[in-house]
């Protein structure tokens, strides 16, 4: 079964009597256990996708389906139950909670649930281990590095045990050290078949660990397929002058 489909989305901004369309007629499938990177220009629609695919906004017009549900037209508190128990989204800047530890950060959202406190203890222990910072547990993140933050983050997202797991742009205020530490994150999950959806300028991660890449263009899925490919062999002049941009 498909964990997220899209079908024919539109999105709309207004502003005044300005209008700007991010999003135009958008269709995608995600299949279970599927990595698919998000790449294009800047302005091509990534984030605003994976906003509308993370319940975070909504389109003005088609469908998203999560896990076989119909999320496009519920409101504000019905997306936020679907966020809480079947999407992990990971941002570009941490947006960890500075007076509490990285134990206390991945653990909070458990605390909003019924889940014993030991099992919140073995849960999140778990978690510190497999982002590798067990001897981060109780600093705070002004005590930390930015990599070392973005992996708790990334551990709190996963606390929830969410379906899929959306990253968008979560290297692009690392330098290059500390963005291996959070690709090798990600690249552990991947292989650990976890449904990822990730908005990235990554062009090598996006070749080499996952499954598919969907070139935005416009508003557009402009062109998709397995992610080598895309990169060796693209179909389209838009992807061609990206993929040779970036390459730069």
């Amino acid at each position: 079964m498909e964990v997220t489909q899209v079908e024919n989305v539109t999105r709309v901004f207004k502003t005044g009597n300005m209008e700007t369309q991010a999003l135009r007629g958008v269709s995608l499938t995600i299949q279970n256990g599927e990595f698919t990177a998000l790449v294009g220009p800047s302005g091509s629609g990534k984030t605003t996708l994976l906003q509308i695919i993370g319940c975070l906004d909504q389109p003005s017009s088609g469908q998203v389906f999560i896990t076989g549900k119909d999320v496009s037209k519920l409101n504000r508190d019905q997306r936020a139950d679907i966020r809480r128990g079947t999407i992990g989204y990971v941002f570009q800047f941490f947006a960890l909670i500075p007076t509490l530890t990285a134990y206390e950060n991945i653990e909070m959202p458990l605390l909003l649930t019924n889940t014993s406190g030991s099992e919140r203890k073995e849960r999140v222990n778990h978690l510190l281990e497999s982002v590798g910072l067990n001897d981060r547990a109780h600093h705070r993140p002004d005590q930390m590095s930015g990599g070392q933050q973005q992996r708790v983050a990334i551990a709190r997202s996963l606390a929830m045990q969410p379906k899929v797991m959306l990253f968008d742009e979560v290297t692009s205020a690392l330098d290059p050290e500390l963005t291996g530490e959070v690709l090798r994150t990600i690249e552990a999950l991947a292989a650990a078949g976890m449904t990822m959806i990730l908005v990235t300028h990554e062009m090598g991660f996006a070749r080499q660990v996952a499954t598919r890449t969907v070139f935005m263009h416009n508003g557009k899925i402009w062109e998709e397929g397995p992610s080598e490919r895309m990169f060796t062999q693209p179909q389209t002049p838009e992807l061609r002058q990206f993929v040779a941009s970036s390459l730069k």
